[in-house]
């Protein structure tokens, strides 16, 4: 892809930004709001896990200030030494809900800037979660009854960005 001399300035002004975010405070949140087309959800995602040795994170259909503070205080967790597995559950004494680590079969996909810091193409794309939450009536996408359904919370590997 060739871009313009204005686009590569800006680039490497967003590179650069990303790139002193994540040495002062380890990792970034990338927040995508839902596109233009049916069935593109908002999703946030880490930056700079992998560089920690452990895959990105994702969140997907929430805003952007609970999709930030659940991934910052997962990635905080991750960065102080805690390695995440797939099929594990996160719960917390003080907040509600609960959060299902599950692997993201498609990250190149998905976690585009992820991909663009570390230099990776889409083929070899750094790993990740995806967090999936359960609704405030405590059920999961996968539970019968699940209100919100695939739209709001897709199952991993069935959307991208």
């Amino acid at each position: 892809m060739t871009h313009d001399p204005q686009t590569i300035a800006w680039l490497d002004q967003e590179d650069a930004h990303l790139a002193q975010t994540i040495r002062a405070h380890r990792w970034a949140v990338q927040y995508v709001g839902s596109g233009e087309e049916p069935g593109e959800p908002a999703f946030g995602y880490t930056i700079g896990l992998f560089g920690l040795g452990h895959p990105e994170l994702v969140i997907v259909g929430l805003g952007h200030d609970n999709a930030h503070g659940i991934l910052g205080r997962v990635a905080g967790m991750v960065a102080d030494g805690r390695d995440l597995l797939g099929g594990e559950l996160l719960t917390w004494a003080d907040r509600a809900g609960r959060i299902v680590v599950e692997a993201l079969p498609n990250p190149g996909e998905v976690v585009l800037a992820a991909n663009r810091f570390y230099e990776r193409p889409v083929e070899y794309s750094v790993p990740a979660y995806q967090l999936t939450w359960d609704h405030s009536d405590g059920t999961f996408p996968w539970d019968d009854g699940y209100p919100c359904g695939p739209d709001c919370q897709p199952r991993p590997g069935t959307w991208r960005a």
